[in-house]
């Protein structure tokens, strides 16, 4: 399981011009079943979005398709971690395999 990190690198005025492209992207990961969850960050610095298990460099290839990082917009950090407890809502992807 991922946490990713998005933080934006360029102005707001642009990022806001990209974002409608962004949601579409983002809307396509959550249908393909990649992300559980995903938001802005505070003060508007970026995003968090959390994944489903799944090889690295999968998740590598993915963020690579997001518009933000193809016009070099946003910076991706990316935690991984492996859940030791978690809520019964969530119990279920904790127990997934790996994609």
């Amino acid at each position: 399981m991922y946490i990713v990190l998005l933080t934006y690198t360029a102005p707001l005025p642009e990022i806001d011009y990209e974002l409608p492209d962004h949601a579409e992207w983002l809307a396509r990961q959550f249908e393909h079943d990649y992300f559980l969850a995903s938001g802005r960050r505070d003060r508007h610095l970026g995003e968090v979005i959390i994944t489903r298990p799944m090889a690295r460099g999968k998740l590598d290839a993915v963020l690579a398709t997001d518009p933000l990082a193809l016009k070099h917009l946003a910076h991706y950090e990316v935690v991984e971690f492996a859940a030791t407890k978690t809520a019964a809502e969530l119990r279920t992807v904790n127990e997934a395999i790996a994609r």
